[in-house]
């Protein structure tokens, strides 16, 4: 496993209930500005294994950027189960509910 993998993972397991980060603001934290899909792609592959809160990462825009129903739905579920407020069944309002992590700048 790759230091930004390892970084991604423990960033994405810091990540508090009722709060969420962006993939962007993760790859940042983990040293690579650049690395959004790098953060995607680790979530896809690693989720499960290390049980990382998956849910709790959106886009920058603050949507839930799973395409398929299942998948955005169970995600959704799951953030408004911690008491994120999810309007037009996608978007969460990165004002209230996105966490600043100052531990990893």
């Amino acid at each position: 496993m790759t230091p930004f993998t390892e970084r991604v993972i423990q960033i994405i397991r810091s990540i508090p209930e009722g709060k969420v980060m962006t993939y962007g603001q993760i790859a940042r934290l983990a040293g690579s500005p650049r690395g959004a899909r790098q953060v995607v792609r680790i979530l896809h592959a690693m989720s499960t294994k290390h049980r990382l809160p998956w849910h709790r990462v959106i886009n920058a825009k603050g949507e839930i950027a799973i395409q398929d129903d299942e998948g955005s739905h169970m995600q959704s579920f799951l953030l408004q189960a911690e008491g994120v407020t999810i309007t037009d069944q996608r978007f969460v309002s990165l004002a209230h509910f996105q966490h600043q992590d100052e531990e990893f700048i």
